[in-house]
């Protein structure tokens, strides 16, 4: 049986529907609350270094999720999901990487001169969309850089070889 820390600010907020899904289903799990003050001191800085930051990291996620939200992942008429894949691949994702290859410029990540979770969601989105369309990426070299440097990441290098093999 496996074992389950959520860890979650003393509040309920976007913590609580987990509390309530493991109420439940009857799930035991340690519930480990952080006090707002002792946050600074917990997480790691892949947000940004300053509140603009967060915001540029946070809209480059948010833009990379809404785009992959648009997928019919389960849809289950295969003619459709086919179209409807085919459309985003060909003619929205153009779009998005276009706007995406502007915006990150001559820089070497997305945000400031370090690495933040923006770069590593950007590497998670990117391989799945080559998986659906391998010639993707191929008229835009400076994401294709950007990809390679967050692999190189040695701790995501790591994980990459050590995580279980999917289509997906």
């Amino acid at each position: 049986m496996p074992n389950y820390k959520l860890l979650y600010f003393n509040m309920r907020g976007r913590a609580e529907i987990i509390r309530y899904i493991f109420a439940y289903l009857d799930i035991k799990y340690e519930d480990h609350r952080i006090e707002q003050a002792d946050w600074p001191k917990i997480k790691p800085n892949l947000a940004g270094k300053t509140a603009l930051e967060q915001c540029q990291a946070d809209a480059v996620v948010d833009t990379l999720d809404d785009f992959m939200s648009l997928f019919p992942w389960a849809e289950k008429d295969q003619d459709l999901k086919e179209r409807m894949f085919n459309e985003l691949l060909t003619r929205q994702a153009p779009r998005l990487l276009k706007d995406l290859d502007t915006y990150l410029g001559d820089k070497e990540w997305f945000i400031g001169n370090y690495v933040t979770w923006a770069d590593f969601y950007w590497d998670i989105c990117s391989t799945t969309l080559l998986v659906l369309k391998p010639d993707l990426l191929d008229i835009y070299p400076k994401l294709v850089s950007l990809r390679n440097k967050v692999q190189a990441i040695p701790a995501i290098s790591a994980w990459i070889l050590k995580r279980p093999q999917t289509k997906l």
